[in-house]
Formats: C-alpha cells, sequence, structure tokens
C-alpha cells in the first residue's frame, strides 16, 4: 500500500475531527453536538448522497454495470451473516450471534458517505447507482439473521413475522430518505438540481466534518462498554470486515469494470450497520446485547473502516 495514500486519508480533515471526538471522550470533556443538530446532519447526508446519486443515475446508461452490482450486493448481504453466524455461536450465544451476523451482512450510510468524500477528493468517478446499492443491503441481511435464528436447533425462535420485519426494514428512516431522495434525484432536471446544488454539493463537506466529530464523540463513548467482553469482539471487528472488503474486491474485478464501484461495493461489504439492524435486532431478538454488536460496529469497525481500510481497499482495487 502507497504510504501517500494512507497519510493523505489520516490528513483529511473530516477524519481529524472523527479523532477529536475521541479524544474529548479520553479527556472528560463536555464537547457534545446537540442530539436535535446531529440527527438534523445525519438525514442532511443521507439527503445529499440519495439526490445526488440519483442525478448521476439519470445519465448511467443501464448495463451490466448497474445490473451487476446490485447483484453482488444482495449476494454478499445474504452470505456474510450466513457465514459470520457460526464462528460467532459458539463465542457470544445464538442470539447476539444473530444480531452481530446481521449488523455485518448489512451497511453503514456514515461509512458510505465517507467513502464518497475519498473518491471526490482523489477525484475518482463512481456510480449514482451504488446508492441504490446501498440500501438494497440492508433488509436482506437483517432477515438472514432473522432466519438463521428460527432455523437453528437450540435457538429460541422470533415470534415477529417476516412481513413485518420487511415492511419495519424498508421504512427505516435512513433507508427511505435515501432511497426516496434517490428518485427525486433521478427526476429533477439538471436546472431544477442547479437550484439547490449549494445545499446539496457545496455544505456536504463541512457538515460530513461536523457529523464525523459526533461520530468519534459516540465512538468513544462505547468503546468503554466493549472491553468488557474481552479480545474477541476487537479481533472480529476487524478481521471479518478485511476479510469482507478484500474479497469483494477480488470478486466484483470479475463483473465490474469502475474502480469507484468496485471500491464503494467493497466498502459496504466490509462495513456493519449500527443504525437500521439494532432497531430491527430490538423488535425481533430483544435478547441480544446492544452493549456488544453496536459497539463492535460503530467504535470498532467504523473507524478502522475509514481510516485504514479505505486506503487498502482502494489500494487493492487499482492492483485488480
Amino acid at each position: 500500500m502507497e504510504l501517500d495514500l494512507l497519510l493523505d486519508n489520516l490528513t483529511n480533515p473530516a477524519l481529524l475531527f472523527f479523532f477529536l471526538g475521541i479524544l474529548a471522550v479520553q479527556l472528560k470533556s463536555d464537547l457534545q453536538i446537540p442530539e436535535n443538530s446531529s440527527k438534523f446532519i445525519s438525514l442532511y447526508l443521507l439527503f445529499s448522497i440519495g439526490f445526488k446519486g440519483g442525478q448521476e443515475l439519470a445519465h448511467s446508461d443501464w448495463g451490466g454495470e448497474i445490473y451487476w452490482s446490485m447483484v453482488l450486493g444482495l449476494i454478499f448481504s445474504i452470505l456474510v451473516p450466513l457465514y459470520t453466524y457460526f464462528i460467532l455461536r459458539k463465542r457470544t450465544g445464538s442470539a447476539n450471534a444473530g444480531a452481530i451476523a446481521a449488523s455485518y451482512g448489512s451497511v453503514s450510510a456514515v461509512t458510505f458517505v465517507t467513502s464518497i468524500s475519498f473518491l471526490e477528493i482523489n477525484h475518482e468517478a463512481y456510480g449514482g447507482h451504488m446508492v441504490a446499492v446501498m440500501a438494497l443491503m440492508e433488509a436482506p441481511a437483517i432477515i438472514m439473521g432473522i432466519l438463521l435464528l428460527n432455523s437453528m436447533k437450540g435457538t429460541e425462535k422470533t415470534e415477529v413475522s417476516m412481513p413485518k420485519l420487511v415492511g419495519h426494514s424498508l421504512t427505516n428512516g435512513s433507508v427511505l430518505l435515501i432511497l426516496g431522495s434517490l428518485v427525486i434525484g433521478f427526476m429533477a432536471t439538471p436546472e431544477q438540481a442547479q437550484g439547490i446544488k449549494p445545499f446539496t454539493t457545496d455544505l456536504f463537506k463541512g457538515f460530513l466534518a461536523i457529523f464525523l466529530l459526533d461520530m468519534g464523540i459516540t465512538s468513544g463513548r462505547k468503546l468503554k462498554t466493549l472491553t468488557e467482553f474481552g479480545a474477541f469482539p476487537f479481533l472480529f471487528a476487524v478481521v471479518i470486515p478485511v476479510i469482507n472488503g478484500i474479497l469483494t474486491v477480488m470478486v466484483s474485478g470479475l463483473f465490474l469494470e469502475s474502480a469507484g464501484n468496485r471500491f464503494l461495493l467493497a466498502i459496504l461489504v466490509a462495513s456493519a450497520s449500527y443504525i437500521a439492524v439494532p432497531a430491527a435486532m430490538k423488535i425481533a431478538v430483544p435478547k441480544a446485547n446492544p452493549g456488544l454488536f453496536i459497539p463492535m460496529a460503530l467504535a470498532i469497525t467504523f473507524p478502522f473502516n475509514i481510516t485504514l481500510g479505505m486506503p487498502i481497499y482502494w489500494y487493492l482495487t487499482t492492483l485488480t
């Protein structure tokens, strides 16, 4: 891996704000982003990415690149929970294994947003359809986690119906907003999109920096909880994303031509959900411990991916 690529990523102002948030927790500072402001910024980022993705999609040629991206995204969102569940089951118990497996089969919208910023800084193109791929990968992973729990002997069955679970996944606020913004961006004319460009584009990096500051503060607090579970969660939360990301880079090279699309797909498969999946697991698997699977995704996998993961996956993408 080129050292310059790693250094450029680690000195990215938005990423440095993430570290500032972690440092604030360690110093016991009272620095915090108001909850309402944090929620607004997260909604803004999802809206901006969705809208710009829709605009890109409107000018894309609907061919193999788009279809294969979606197919590969769906396949990985099913396979990742399937194999990780059996790695986790003996160490964490069935309920926690199902929740963690679903988290790592699903995706992190914030990691995806940060990765798009990474591509834009490096002046690399990507397809707007990748926003749709991200949204499509949410529900299958959640469903797989529940199916595994219900099909394994000796595990406690969930009482939530599958249609209700799928409906909850698809109407999750983040999924609904980014899909809705994608459709609106697709429908908008270039002249209409130009009218809100200062909001959708010019302000994006500033809001991302503030949001990552908030994520740093949250991650720093969650990390303390995770230390109660020993070394295994830390190892799993780093090793599994690396395996998933590298495997995706290799497999996607057989079907996709765009380096930007391959990179984003690798990031999606390597990321873990700490918003949509916890909301679904709270309903479907109330015995799963959120003090385990949320910090794993948010306090370990997320920081790893936006610091070391992105340069690793991008470098490997450029080699193949």
